[in-house]
């Protein structure tokens, strides 16, 4: 084990190395170096020494110094890494949730294998394949450990059913089960639709596509793609995005490294949105992709920007195998918005103070103020079409600010958050009244206009937090009160119908997509702001 482990460095070394710098001989020096040091520990340290761990801790540490995004994925978390990113992974086909010690279905995914064999919402598992899982403090991990696995094995469940005398066995076929990269999709009012988009995936052009097309069924003229807390995902994700957007053809961006020539993606024109008004939501989170889709809308005046500065990644990785199966996500160029800008926030200073500098945006009041915001001249860049000042160096600065809404925050609702009182909450809520809520409300836009919680199901949940050890405090509720029942009504609507309800539910009070429907209904307005 050890000599394969110090075996597995050494190729790593030499054969990515090797390819990035024009001296082998020093390169193979410097490789045989670190080689030694782990053959020297295992032979004649004093102590017992794991030299795996030892060998990662190295891995981690060059990389560490390089830049903040090259990094070390062990073998165990590179297949849990690409799920997301490849649009599907492997399983049953359910949604669950964890509630006093069971396990609910809160849904079997449509067409899925669980459908297909009868597995019912509200369906609690007793065992999986053949082991008790009730009573055991069994954790979601856990629960997925067990129910997913390779397509085309079988596992076997037992569930209790309301209404069922004995419990009800099935065995399940595992398939590929798809995961969503676009969480909402529904129209603000006649003409503008809203697009919520949570990675940039192998699948997520599609997505996209099939939503513009069914909300263009709803006569949609102009929309708005909401960016935020979006972390990114695959480049060309976000440029096959950016080019629906384009009646000709354009840049979008452009890779170049030490080891990398330069790369242009271009539009091909023609783009399926190309005479829609366009506004991009953004915030502190949007990162990467997003930021590559944000910059090409704003570079070439395509569209507005809108809300806060977001993250500042501008490098590109590149993943590379190690005969384990781990990875190294290695750094090999930075990206450009079509004016040339790179938005990647410096790093100069080392790891830490990179970290530090995000946590310092909070710290300056910049989520409150954009004065609060400072670029130096030399990151002064301007739009291709309209000269409008765009800035460099440390993410997209949108074209209208607006402040993160504090109005409702409190230490209380804080607390309830953080103790995810009000997730339990509502499916304690939703277990004991499926069948009354499901037959009442027939459709969601019944559910929006005319449901609410009473006043005993309000005390119902500061009990819940009094049990959490959350001290009721009456001020900060009422401070908070039209937030939390706001949020508990979109979960709620969430466990009847899809994500997509929970958005349409609590982005009614949320205050950038109205500023973003404000400016795109005025077209002079949404003119002005691009400069026309």
């Amino acid at each position: 084990m050890k000599k394969h482990l110090i075996r597995n460095l050494l190729p790593f070394m030499v054969l990515l190395m090797l390819s990035l710098s024009a001296s082998s001989q020093e390169l193979s020096e410097e490789t045989f170096k670190i080689g030694r040091t782990l053959g020297l520990i295992d032979a004649f340290y004093v102590d017992t020494t794991n030299l795996n761990v030892l060998a990662e801790k190295a891995i981690v540490e060059m990389l560490r110094t390089l830049d903040p995004h090259s990094t070390y994925i062990s073998a165990k978390d590179v297949k849990d890494m690409n799920e997301p990113l490849n649009g599907n992974f492997e399983g049953i086909g359910v949604q669950f949730n964890l509630l006093r010690d069971s396990i609910i279905i809160i849904e079997p995914i449509a067409g899925g294998p669980s459908e297909k064999v009868g597995i019912r919402a509200g369906d609690r598992i007793l065992t999986i394949n053949s082991e008790k899982v009730t009573g055991i403090s069994i954790s979601t991990s856990g629960v997925r450990s067990r129910l997913m696995g390779p397509k085309g094995t079988k596992v076997s469940i037992a569930v209790f059913r309301k209404g069922e005398k004995d419990k009800l066995d099935f065995t399940i076929i595992r398939d590929k089960i798809p995961i969503n990269s676009l969480d909402a999709a529904y129209m603000l009012d006649r003409e503008t639709g809203y697009i919520k988009l949570n990675k940039f995936a192998a699948t997520t052009e599609k997505e996209f596509t099939d939503a513009v097309e069914l909300l263009k069924k709803s006569k949609m003229q102009n929309l708005v793609l909401d960016l935020r807390g979006n972390g990114g995902g695959y480049m060309v994700a976000a440029t096959n995005l950016a080019n629906l957007f384009f009646p000709d053809r354009k840049l979008l961006v452009y890779l170049s490294g030490r080891k990398t020539p330069r790369q242009d993606y271009n539009s091909t024109g023609n783009g399926m949105l190309s005479s829609a008004r366009l506004v991009i939501l953004t915030d502190e989170t949007s990162a990467s992709a997003s930021e590559i889709l944000a910059g090409a809308i704003q570079d070439w005046d395509r569209g507005v920007i809108m809300g806060r500065r977001s993250f500042g990644k501008g490098l590109v990785q590149n993943g590379f195998y190690l005969t384990d199966g781990s990875m190294i996500r290695l750094t090999i160029a930075r990206y450009y918005t079509p004016s040339g800008r790179s938005i990647q926030q410096p790093y100069t200073d080392g790891y830490d103070k990179y970290i530090a500098s995000f946590i310092k945006r909070y710290s300056d009041g910049e989520l409150l103020s954009a004065d609060s915001i400072r670029f130096p001249d030399s990151l002064k860049y301007k739009t291709l079409v309209n000269k409008r000042i765009v800035y460099g160096g440390g993410g997209i600065m949108p074209d209208v600010f607006v402040a993160i809404d504090t109005s409702y925050n409190s230490l209380y609702f804080r607390r309830l958050l953080g103790k995810n009182v009000l997730n339990t909450f509502i499916l304690d809520y939703f277990d004991k009244n499926r069948s009354i809520l499901t037959s009442k409300y027939k459709t969601f836009e019944d559910y929006k206009d005319n449901f609410s919680f009473t006043p005993d199901e309000i005390k119902a949940l500061i009990a819940k937090g009094e049990s959490e050890g959350i001290k009721f405090d009456e001020e900060q509720f009422n401070i908070s009160k039209d937030e939390i029942l706001l949020a508990l009504k979109g979960l709620l609507a969430t466990n009847i119908w899809q994500i997509s309800e929970y958005f349409r539910i609590v982005n009614t009070n949320d205050k950038v997509i109205e500023n973003a429907l404000n400016v795109i209904s005025d077209k002079k307005r949404y003119n002005g702001i691009l400069g026309q």
